[in-house]
């Protein structure tokens, strides 16, 4: 019997947490919209927690912007709108996905540039140690000299 104890306690820990978030006072009545709801939520970030989507987060600030999508879901608006709307008045910011344009081209490709960069500079030094290691003069006779001696102690 105590394995089966173990086992709810291990399940009930490792159970996702998702979703609990959304309180039961938000839930809009008619399951389509709420999907919807939900779906748009996830795509949204919450300003408070920033790497959270508003679904998961207990901020009251996602809290407020979870309502408001649900507000303007009911008064017809489409998902794009609600998006649009967002983005209008928060930034592009509140997106957990925002999409490439001019502004944040940078952010995009940053790690792209410094790839590059660094696989040049190593390309660079590999190709500079190459060249050293073949011009490199032989030793002199007296160098040959205190090189054996070394050896030789």
């Amino acid at each position: 019997m105590t394995w089966v104890r173990r086992a709810a306690v291990l399940f009930f820990l490792l159970a996702p947490l998702q979703g609990w978030a959304v309180q039961p006072d938000e839930i809009l009545p008619d399951t389509a919209m709420e999907e919807r709801a939900r779906a748009l939520s996830r795509q949204l970030r919450c300003m408070v927690c920033q790497n959270q989507s508003i679904d998961d987060s207990d901020a009251p600030l996602a809290r407020d912007l979870r309502i408001l999508v649900r507000e303007r879901i009911k008064a017809g608006d489409s998902n794009a709108q609600v998006l649009d709307f967002l983005t209008s008045r928060y930034g592009e910011f509140v997106l957990l996905k925002p999409s490439f344009s001019w502004q944040n081209a940078l952010l995009w490709t940053a790690p792209l540039i410094v790839l590059l960069i660094g696989a040049g500079g190593f390309a660079l030094s590999f190709r500079r140690r190459r060249v050293s290691a073949s011009e490199t003069a032989p030793l002199s006779a007296d160098e040959e000299r205190r090189l054996q001696d070394v050896i030789n102690r």
